[in-house]
């Protein structure tokens, strides 16, 4: 598309529930979800990707010894105490171009490029935009440039981006893809999300 946008792929979190890195999950036989979400943001045309990860998940990627499309580049989030708000402004912090920005958790490896598409196209009319099914929100969230630099300027790293998001003018965009519920967060729903898609 004519509008350029960027990614940041928030991957910080301690993944207790999961009992290791959610990033480092088999999508398939090939892929992980880090890799299979860079690489279809990277076919969406995305100019920047950033990963945002923790200490320990560093450390694992480096040890798994995975690469990553060159235009991709992993940021450390050096306290993860602080969540995910803290994750992304570290990760908005790193980007050269704060156009329009689609945030994208780690916990749901599926990527619908229509549903990409379709938030690129409206948010130019909001100050953000997100998906829905059914009535039900889901992700991913796509910021302007205003939010994003009210973001990186905001001092309470503890707030919640759906909380802070109020003071924004948004746009709920129904689509008909359930995929963009999914939040894995167990064993049991990796294995149930995975095996029936």
């Amino acid at each position: 598309m004519s509008m350029e946008c960027s990614v940041v792929i928030l991957a910080a979190g301690r993944s207790g529930r999961m009992g290791e890195p959610k990033f480092a999950l088999k999508f398939n036989d090939e892929k992980i979800f880090l890799e299979e979400i860079v690489d279809q943001y990277l076919a969406f045309g995305c100019k920047e990707i950033v990963v945002v990860m923790n200490g320990d998940g560093k450390k694992l990627f480096d040890k798994l010894n995975l690469r990553l499309p060159g235009i991709a580049k992993i940021v450390i989030n050096h306290h993860p105490e602080y969540e995910r708000f803290y994750s992304l402004k570290t990760g908005l912090n790193s980007l050269a171009n704060s156009n329009y920005i689609f945030i994208h958790n780690i916990d749901n490896p599926f990527v619908d490029k229509g549903v990409l598409k379709l938030l690129l196209r409206s948010v130019s009319e909001f100050d953000y935009c997100h998906p829905a099914y059914n009535g039900r929100g889901g992700h991913p969230v796509i910021l302007s440039e205003i939010v994003v630099k009210a973001i990186i300027n905001e001092e309470d790293n503890r707030i919640t981006l759906r909380d802070y998001l109020q003071k924004f003018q948004g746009k709920r965009i129904e689509v008909d893809n359930d995929i963009i519920l999914v939040n894995i967060n167990t064993i049991e729903e990796y294995r149930n999300s995975i095996s029936f898609r």
